[in-house]
């Protein structure tokens, strides 16, 4: 459509492949008249507004916001919009010129009027000088460390009503295709035109500075993605430090939510949080200053070596607590209405987003455990024969290890308190042994069936009942259950001692138990699933043998596992497992359960048929079960193989890829 054509399209013609535009003057336009065949991507938009005066307005409210997390603007974008529309007020659906040569996707993301430079010179509508495009690859270099960037936490594009919170920033470098482009994929010729207000994140390609000056075409494809890599340190970064002071002002800070709870309480639920915030902060402040002084940065390994050895140890004592602060989250909402109204009322406030108070709070902990993957990512784009590889690995190792130190710091604290809250629930009905111990653990607890031949004065029935395990790391304790804080404790044995194995149906017939087959078919009891558990030596040095069932294969599944301590499990060569990507949030219910985040890799070593998988997590190696409908299976054999590759440099194991 011409610009000098006044009136406004009506319905665009049907598109086909590569369509031409066509001359308004031919005879063939002559013909057609006003519609006419147009790639869609040259389509600025297509929404055709019938009163003259509103047209501005809409033009303002539907302005793209292009400009990235990590820019500088003194004005609002709507002040560039303005000046889009005083030229083509007239017809809103027309194409713009400066734009035909032009994808609309590149258009969008880069934010920058191509034929509107000398308008934006002379109005000095941006806050940073207008850099001067350089022709020459050797000038290019030349100015790569005397550009410099506006600064990220003062007036950066997103406004905090805008920005991007942490728990919606998904990082690419987690993603499995993390090679892929960052450029968007074009839209296909049978999709509708989509107008996008806002990219949820803007990569380093996208920058305004790097576009103008052409940095990413000057730079081999490896150096851009290892750019992108460390820029995207530095903007998660800061959008997890503006999710932080969400949490801090809005419910740290509340006097109203202080008020409904305890000092302790609130100190359990809050922990040392601001200085969580400050050592963030300080983090940050680097990154950026770095970034700010040339926009092709050399390396962050220093800075992230540094902090995770010092800094970073406010968060060892955040995670350590993570127990006493989901307890006592849990406590408040289940016990104290008025905490619960005004935690309801701060969470509905706009700068929450809706979102609820937990998924700031394991903020910290989720932060932590993505920075080794980021910081892999920096090691897997840059050359091993330099010496900034060697950096970045040495960064990496110091980061793992203060990841190692939170997740033992919580684990620690979570056993502990286990351990002392079991002890006071179990009443000895044989001779005792002290069970509370700095290197004992829970394993699983939970209830079973167990299938007991009782002999008669005439005859032999089978009977069951119900029995309590708490199965320990060195030691199982049988306990009947009397309450839900209180067991008898009738047997115990070494775990060393127990011998495991699967029962099928067609098994039921040999020993211990002769009728047990026809006692669960006729009284059809819900505890189908059967093992047998031999107890080679108990607490009174006698061999005991006993069949258990269970209410589904899961259970049976994680029994037998965690019974058996599946000791050969470790030494399967894991490039031939299937592995799984994390595709919804999961918390750990049980202690054989594995806790998980969006964006995990978990190696599979066990597939229930009932919806379980048992897995060990890449990024640590920590192992357990957790459902299959928060994961889908990972096919591409290459993507496969680099997470082999990552798993090694992150564990250090042998890999064989």
């Amino acid at each position: 459509i011409s610009p000098e054509q006044g009136d406004p399209p009506q319905r665009p013609a049907s598109p086909r492949d590569q369509p031409a535009i066509l001359s308004t003057n031919s005879p063939a336009a002559l013909k057609v008249g006003t519609q006419q065949i147009i790639p869609k991507s040259l389509a600025s938009e297509i929404k055709v507004t019938s009163k003259a005066n509103s047209q501005n307005a809409d033009m303002s409210k539907r302005v793209l916001k292009v400009r990235s997390m990590v820019e500088s603007l003194s004005v609002p974008l709507v002040a560039d919009a303005e000046e889009e529309a005083e030229g083509d007020l007239d017809s809103p659906g027309t194409l713009r010129r400066g734009l035909r040569s032009t994808s609309y996707r590149r258009a969008v993301v880069s934010g920058v009027d191509f034929d509107s430079s000398n308008n934006l010179k002379k109005k000095n509508r941006m806050s940073q000088p207008v850099l001067k495009a350089v022709v020459e690859d050797k000038e290019k270099f030349s100015s790569l460390g005397r550009i410099k960037v506006s600064c990220i936490g003062q007036g950066h594009g997103d406004s905090n009503e805008d920005a991007v919170l942490y728990q919606n920033y998904k990082e690419k470098a987690l993603d499995i295709d993390s090679d892929e482009e960052s450029e968007p994929r074009e839209q296909k010729s049978d999709e509708k035109i989509v107008f996008h207000f806002k990219p949820l994140r803007s990569t380093w390609s996208q920058l305004s500075v790097v576009k103008k000056n052409g940095l990413s075409e000057a730079i081999s494809q490896e150096e851009r993605k290892r750019q992108e890599a460390i820029f995207e340190v530095i903007s998660s970064e800061h959008s997890y430090l503006l999710s932080l002071e969400i949490l801090i002002r809005m419910f740290k800070n509340s006097r109203e939510l202080s008020l409904t709870m305890t000092k302790t309480e609130s100190h359990h639920l809050f922990s040392n949080i601001t200085d969580v915030y400050e050592a963030s902060k300080k983090f940050f402040t680097e990154l950026e200053a770095r970034h700010q002084n040339n926009i092709f940065i050399d390396d962050i390994s220093d800075i992230v070596e540094k902090h995770s050895s010092s800094t970073f140890d406010p968060y060892v004592k955040y995670c350590t607590n993570e127990v006493y602060q989901q307890r006592t989250l849990q406590r408040l909402l289940a016990t104290n209405p008025a905490f619960k109204e005004v935690l309801s009322r701060i969470e509905s406030h706009e700068d929450c987003r809706n979102l609820p108070m937990i998924s700031f709070l394991i903020l910290p902990m989720q932060r932590v455990t993505r920075l080794p993957l980021l910081m892999d990512t920096i090691c897997q784009k840059t050359p091993k024969d330099s010496s900034k590889y060697e950096n970045c690995k040495q960064a990496l190792k110091e980061v793992s290890k203060l990841v190692r130190l939170c997740n033992e710091g919580a684990r620690k604290m979570e056993r502990t308190e286990m351990m002392y809250t079991i002890n006071s629930q179990l009443e000895f009905k044989i001779k005792p042994f002290p069970l509370v111990s700095s290197s004992r653990w829970l394993v699983k607890r939970g209830e079973l069936t167990a299938y007991v031949e009782d002999t008669g004065l005439f005859s032999k029935r089978t009977s069951k009942q119900q029995v309590y395990f708490f199965l320990f790391n060195d030691v199982l304790i049988i306990t009947k259950k009397k309450s839900e804080e209180s067991y008898n404790v009738t047997d115990y044995s070494l775990r060393d001692q127990l011998v495991v194995q699967q029962c099928d149906s067609e098994d039921l017939t040999s020993s211990p138990v002769k009728n047990t087959s026809a006692m669960l078919y006729s009284r059809q009891t819900s505890a189908t699933h059967l093992f047998r558990l031999l107890v080679l030596s108990n607490h009174a040095g006698e061999k005991v043998e006993m069949l258990l069932g269970t209410e589904s294969q899961s259970d049976r599944a994680r029994w037998i596992t965690a019974l058996g301590q599946d000791g050969d499990g470790q030494k399967m060569d894991r490039t031939t497992l299937t592995q799984v990507e994390i595709i919804r949030t999961y918390t750990s219910k049980q202690s054989d359960e594995l806790s998980l985040q969006v964006a995990d890799v978990v190696l599979v070593y066990q597939k229930v048929n009932d919806g379980w998988y048992e897995g060990e997590r890449l990024r640590d190696g920590e192992r357990g079960w957790f459902p299959m409908e928060c994961a889908k299976e990972i096919t591409c054999r290459a993507t496969i193989d680099k997470n082999m590759e990552r798993m090694g440099r992150l564990l250090g194991l042998e890999t064989n890829v």
